[in-house]
């Protein structure tokens, strides 16, 4: 993650960062991302970017058709600038990861997959609890995972780096 990156997607960011779908949220897909990707061989540069790519366009808390594609978008336009410090291989798997990460999928790619796991470890915000059915890996369908998961989203857990992106944004760095 670099500050200019975040500059850059908050610069357009449509919702309020500290909401359901703001930093906190990006923040603990980041940490069940990272929980993840060790037991699914999934590209942890991806993962960690996906975090904070996937509900980077949203237009409201509510449905949102086309957010993750435009998510994906930000991503490709800010790697043309070279901004983001990822491959083309790389770039290809967070796009899709992003584009198609609500559309309830269970089958791709490892590291799609273990992106969208991170995603849906944290529907317990919300009050959903996350389904072993709709979770595309051995690791995420762990009892005690989704339990991990359960207890972090429902305290609305703030991992650390939240306080740091919540510096370089912020013009009083609170």
């Amino acid at each position: 993650m670099t500050e200019a990156v975040l500059r850059e997607i908050m610069a357009r960011y449509a919702l309020r960062w500290d909401g359901i779908h703001g930093f906190r949220h990006w923040g603990r897909v980041l940490a069940n991302g990272r929980r993840l990707a060790p037991h699914t061989g999934a590209d942890l540069v991806v993962v960690e970017w996906f975090a904070l790519f996937h509900d980077a366009r949203r237009l409201n808390d509510g449905r949102d058709p086309g957010h993750g594609r435009r998510g994906g978008d930000l991503a490709g336009a800010l790697h043309d600038r070279e901004l983001l410090d990822i491959t083309d291989e790389q770039l290809a798997l967070l796009r899709d990861a992003c584009e198609r990460h609500t559309d309830g999928l269970v089958d791709a790619d490892p590291t799609v997959q273990t992106c969208w796991d991170a995603d849906r470890l944290d529907l317990a915000r919300v009050w959903i609890t996350p389904d072993p059915r709709y979770l595309c890996t051995p690791a995420a369908r762990e009892p005690e995972t989704i339990e991990w998961a359960i207890d972090r989203s429902r305290s609305d857990h703030e991992v650390p780096e939240v306080g740091g992106w919540v510096r370089w944004v912020s013009p009083d760095g609170r």
